[in-house]
Order: C-alpha cells, then structure tokens, then sequence
C-alpha cells in the first residue's frame, strides 16, 4: 500500500528541533517556520489544503473524483467543516501529516471516514496507519491527538485516552469502543473502499494475523500534541536571529522537562509494551490560531 500523501512537501512549513528517546519511543519536537519573529501560520495553512482532501475523503470518492481537483476540494472542506461541528479535531489532521510526511506510515483509515453518521462520530483511535519495521515486522499505529494549553495536561489526556481505548473504557458510557471493537470497524469498511483484493488481503492479515503469516503485528500509538506557548512582549523587538534561537531553545527546554512525565505517565497506565509515536508543536494564542487555521483551510 502506498502513502496517500503524495509528497512531504508539508514538512517545508516546519523546522524539526529535536528527537528524543525514552525507553524505545520516539519524541519528534517540530516548530513552526519562523518569519519576521512570528510563526508563520500562513505557510502551514497553505501545507493543508492538499493533504485535507486526502485525510477527509475515502479513497473511494478520490477515485470517483479523479481529474476534477475542484470538486474534491470542495467536497473535503465540506466534509472536514461538517467534522469540526461535531467536535472534531485539528490536530487529527496534523497527526494525519506527521504519520505519512515523516514516520511513512501509510493511513488505513481516518477517524472522519469511519464516521457513523452525521451526528455520531465514532470515539476511539483518531485514525488508523501501518508502519513496517527493518525487521519485516508490522505496528498497526492507532492515532490520538490533543491540543491543549498545558503541555503537560496535553500529554496527560492522551495516555489516559489511550489507556482507556486499550481497555476498552467509554467514559461517555458507549459499550462500543476499544482495540477489539475499532479493527472491527476497520476490517467491515474495507468493502466500502477502492482497495484492490491484494491491499484487502492484507490489510486484514495485519489487523488479524493468521499462522501462516510471516510477520509479527504489534499495536502502537501515534501522538500529537499541540500546546501554547508565551512569547514575551520584549522578546518580539530581538533581531531575527536571535529571536529565532531563544524561542527554539525554550520550545527544547520545555520538552526536555516532560520527557520523564511522559515515562511516568507509560509506567502508570502499564503501557510498557507498545511503541508511541509522539509529535509535539507550540502555538502562539493556542484557541485563537487554532479556529483561524480552520476558518482558513475550510473556506
């Protein structure tokens, strides 16, 4: 199976500060490309409006739409627009992004497509990849984002949504959720999709490994957090360079400090055995940036 993004071109909008490890997961730390001692929010707004079309289309209606770049816009801003009044998220988006651009984990499904209705939305994994390991060895990787002020809340809600999920604990009071309950879903809408028989096979031989498979599966997680950041007043009148590196310096420093949370928070949730993705990305004015970005590339 291919990557539905055709190019990483959306990487260009970022600078890529720092990987860390912690106990085989990798911390991917990005920033905004800096412009003028601002983020340039304009250049990410213009990085999504490509990859909107295929986060929020089937592969199915792409191909129906195939040559006709017009109405798939249309219909993905629609449709995406539609999603984010009912509590959809930005950073499901972004996630989306970072898995294919960076990790090259190509997406199965997004959380969008596996939408019920037009009312319900399906609680779980915010979107589905794969990924395949040096070793021939696959990860299903189950998505989950949060943009919140605090960065440590932020990593805080997303182990504990994936604690839940493992285990299969609704806290809307839904019986339906979980690990079991989300590859379900995933292998009844193969049907609904333009996967050829052969991406099909596969696709359930990852979800269900039989026997006779040659590989091994493991379920991971991809993170994304999104949190705000403060830029002093004073700091806004730092010629460009220096600007650039004090603000890439603390972004650095403040991940640095919550990698042993984020250990803290594997340990306690006995998340031990899995593989986590994470990306982290600072916004200025968090809520603000966050409904202008979506305004912008729904219109």
């Amino acid at each position: 199976m291919d990557l539905t993004l055709e190019s990483d071109e959306f990487l260009n909008g970022f600078d890529h500060l720092d990987c860390h490890t912690v106990k085989s997961n990798t911390i991917d730390l990005f920033s905004l490309k800096i412009n003028a001692n601002e983020f340039n929010y304009t250049s990410l707004q213009e990085y999504l409006i490509d990859p909107l079309v295929n986060y929020s289309l089937s592969r199915k209606v792409r191909t129906e739409y195939q040559g006709k770049p017009a109405t798939l816009s249309r219909k993905a801003r629609e449709k995406f627009l539609d999603y984010l009044r009912n509590r959809g998220e930005l950073g499901e988006l972004l996630l989306y992004c970072f898995l294919e651009s960076h990790l090259k984990a190509p997406k199965i499904l997004s959380k969008l497509e596996l939408k019920t209705s037009t009312s319900h939305y399906v609680n779980g994994a915010d979107g589905v990849h794969f990924a395949k390991l040096d070793d021939g060895n696959f990860q299903i990787i189950f998505g989950e984002s949060k943009t919140e002020e605090s960065l440590t809340t932020a990593l805080s809600h997303a182990f504990k949504s994936i604690f839940e999920f493992k285990n299969e604990i609704n806290s809307s009071g839904v019986s339906k959720s979980g690990l079991p309950y989300e590859k379900g879903l995933i292998s009844d809408h193969l049907e609904k999709e333009t996967f050829s028989d052969a991406e099909k096979s596969f696709i359930k031989s990852i979800i269900y490994p039989k026997r006779d498979n040659k590989f091994e599966v493991d379920d991971a997680f991809g993170i994304f957090i999104g949190y705000e950041i403060t830029i002093e007043d004073a700091d806004r009148w730092l010629p460009n360079s220096e600007f650039r590196k004090k603000t890439q310096d603390k972004i650095k420093k403040e991940i640095q400090e919550r990698l042993s949370h984020i250990e803290k928070k594997i340990t306690e949730y006995k998340l031990f055995g899995h593989r986590f993705y994470i990306y982290i990305l600072p916004f200025t004015e968090l809520s603000k940036t966050r409904t202008k970005i979506q305004e912008e590339i729904t219109k």
